[in-house]
């Protein structure tokens, strides 16, 4: 499934593996990491010892232990995995273990993974209709695919298990975690988003959140194939960006912000200087000439915390055409909008907000934060000023993201911030099974940005503002 659009033909979880039974008299074992459940063969011989099972997981543990892992490094990734694989195959011999080929190289991956990998993750990693993966502790692990979310049979060996591997990740980014600093943004190195928190605000063991990485960044076109917006609204929105019209994206969590942003970001020219400042790098722009700036959290003696804010004001020293932030969160608002406001117009931003009146409204509370002596009247006027589109994306309860307003601001009318909606997603029914349905309209405001998108040569056809028609249906 796309981030932000329609999903395609997704895999569902392979149910877990059925092990034999444990006799009542004897105690239960602990719930098996995902490396030993891929160990298993899929059916078990009729029959089957108990203690197979048991001596599998000793064998996957010290592989894990024993391996020479100064050995392994001086290798490449193919040469490990085949000296992983050898070694599988000794232990086993030596341990009279009835394995086939297959179940060596299934045992083979899962000890790799272990050992240079995220361990049981890296399934989930690589299924390519996974997209975010939500970690409750050591055993409760669970995707969203098509908007939905789903339990999977994957299990950590116990939240020890768990933590080693969220060491991995934050080690991999030059990032700390441990319990006077139990939360945490890192990424993978694929550029997946992660977000962590340990003991002692986590009580159930580690959480961990995965926004995955998606490889093949979607296209306007593709989300309009995904019936997130019609081709209408793409190529306004589009024709817009290209005209420089400073544009702020609105939403939710997990509403697609960054996958419209990403989309959007086609329409500038490859001849212009941009600069991305973000948390953690996700974006995927296209364009050759593109400077990432990313945050960094304080050190062990808390300093050395470098913000978004520092950034932002850094960025407009290095002769920037368009700033790009990832999101803004706090006093940086202000600043952002300063830069569109002296020579940067085009620059984008994602906010978090409900509908672009409340977008309006954060952003109003953000620079209210950075404690500037600046009346509501002027934070007002800067912000009138400074941006040019609202663009507000929803996932509706079905799972789908949508974009459901593009809204213009036009100014200021004595103490308010004015702003049009110029097309916008009218929900009409919802069926029993929760699918949502709705239509694209225009309201039959002409947006004020039109006229610059026609001095700058690009054309859009104006009979898509006519009201009476829809312009795509869901």
């Amino acid at each position: 499934m796309s981030r932000f659009g329609l999903p395609g033909a997704a895999r569902t979880a392979d149910p877990a593996p059925a092990g034999p039974p444990t006799p009542a008299a004897q105690p239960q074992p602990p719930p098996p990491s995902h490396a030993a459940q891929m160990s298993r063969p899929s059916a078990p011989a009729k029959g089957a010892a108990p203690s197979q099972l048991d001596i599998r997981l000793r064998l996957h543990a010290r592989l894990i232990e024993e391996l020479d892992l100064a050995k392994l490094d001086t290798l490449d990734e193919a040469d490990m995995r085949r000296e992983v694989l050898r070694l599988v195959a000794d232990f086993a011999r030596a341990e009279r273990m009835a394995l086939n080929t297959a179940d060596l190289n299934e045992l083979g991956a899962s000890i790799f993974d272990e050992m240079v990998g995220l361990g049981p993750l890296e399934p989930l990693l690589k299924d390519e209709s996974i997209n975010d993966i939500l970690i409750n502790g050591p055993f409760q692990v669970y995707v969203e695919r098509r908007g939905e979310l789903e339990l999977t049979p994957v299990t950590f060996r116990d939240n020890e298990h768990l933590l080693r591997i969220v060491n991995r990740i934050v080690a991999g980014v030059g990032r700390r975690i441990d319990e006077s600093q139990p939360m945490v943004d890192a990424r993978l190195p694929d550029g997946s988003r992660v977000n962590a928190a340990i003991a002692p605000i986590a009580i159930d063991g580690a959480c961990v959140s995965i926004r995955k990485f998606s490889k093949k960044p979607l296209t306007l076109e593709r989300l309009v194939e995904f019936k997130a917006m019609p081709m209408a609204v793409a190529d306004f929105i589009h024709g817009a960006v290209k005209a420089r019209v400073s544009t702020v994206i609105s939403g939710g969590t997990g509403s697609g912000k960054t996958t419209l942003l990403n989309a959007l970001s086609a329409a500038i020219s490859h001849g212009e200087r941009l600069i991305t400042i973000e948390d953690a790098a996700e974006l995927q722009l296209q364009q050759p000439h593109v400077v990432r700036l990313e945050t960094r959290p304080p050190n062990i003696e808390g300093k050395g915390e470098i913000r978004q804010r520092e950034l932002v004001k850094n960025a407009l020293r290095m002769r920037p055409d368009r700033v790009i932030l990832g999101e803004v969160r706090a006093d940086e608002a202000f600043d952002m909008l300063q830069a569109m406001n002296t020579g940067h117009e085009g620059s984008m931003a994602t906010i978090h907000a409900n509908n672009p009146r409340e977008a309006i409204g954060r952003l109003e509370q953000m620079i209210a934060m950075g404690g500037l002596t600046i009346s509501p009247d002027a934070m007002r006027q800067q912000i009138a000023s400074a941006i040019g589109l609202i663009i507000q994306v929803m996932r509706l309860s079905d799972g789908k993201r949508k974009i459901t307003h593009v809204t213009e601001i036009t100014g200021m009318e004595g103490q308010v911030v004015q702003m049009q909606d110029i097309f916008v997603f009218n929900r009409t029914h919802t069926d029993p099974d929760g699918t949502v349905h709705g239509e694209f309209r225009a309201t039959g405001l002409r947006p004020r940005c039109i006229e610059e998108m026609q001095r700058r040569g690009i054309s859009y056809d104006t009979a898509n503002f006519d009201p009476t028609r829809a312009l795509g249906t869901s």
